[in-house]
């Protein structure tokens, strides 16, 4: 099974909404189809 890739733009949306906490990661995860670490792996990375 090869890994799934993601545009930045895809990345920003989903670390944007995680940064703002008007919805918890485990709901931007399933939103996005993607593990809640995945999440917060891009907010991390913006923050940066």
């Amino acid at each position: 099974m090869q890994r799934k890739s993601f545009s930045a733009e895809f990345k920003s949306k989903g670390a944007l909404e995680a940064i703002k906490e008007q919805t918890t990661i485990n709901e931007i995860a399933i939103k996005y189809q993607v593990f809640p670490n995945q999440v917060c792996t891009w907010k991390k990375e913006l923050l940066e």
